[in-house]
Order: structure tokens, then sequence, then C-alpha cells
């Protein structure tokens, strides 16, 4: 099984720490491309995908495990200092964005 350039053909005995780690690399995907911004500056498909996450736990009453995606989506193409604020606005409810 070849993973990608940087792994080879045979993945070396890993402890299960390390497994962990390889299963968190091998499923971590970043956000599609989305028609909605063509641009290069996706300030504003960062936006969208956190909203899009905070919509997701708001729907599901807060289950995390549901919208794992789209959390993965935001922090995929998001600076993390943003996520970061915006994690912490959302706890001081200072958020512009959706609320809770």
């Amino acid at each position: 099984m070849k993973l990608n350039k940087i792994f080879s053909d045979q993945i070396p005995a890993l402890n299960e720490k390390e497994e962990d780690l390889l299963h968190q690399v091998k499923n971590t995907r970043t956000t599609p491309r989305d028609q909605r911004f063509p641009s290069t500056n996706q300030s504003l498909h960062c936006w969208n995908r956190y909203n899009e996450w905070l919509i997701c736990l708001k729907q599901t009453n807060g289950d995390d495990d549901k919208c794992q995606a789209y959390r993965q989506y935001a922090v995929s193409i998001c600076p993390t200092d943003w996520t970061d604020g915006w994690d912490e606005a959302r706890e001081d409810n200072t958020f512009y964005g959706v609320k809770n």
C-alpha cells in the first residue's frame, strides 16, 4: 500500500500512538473546491466553512462527531489564528457569525 511519495511501499511496525497518527494523516482532507469562491483569495470561503460548521453544530445540538467534516474543512482552509480567535470569541459570546 503506497500512501504517497513520502511513504515507502512497506510501512514499518508502528506502536499504537504512531498507528493513530498515521490514521489521522491518511484521513485528513482539505475542503473541496467551491464554485462560489473562484478567486485566489479564500477568506470568504474560510468564513463560510467555519459558519457551516457552526450551523451543523446548531442543527445537531452540538454533536461534534456529526460535524467533524465541517470543522476539518474550516481548519484546512482558515489560518489557525482566525479559527482560534473565532473559537475564543464564541466562548466570550462576542462572535459576530452564527450564534449558538
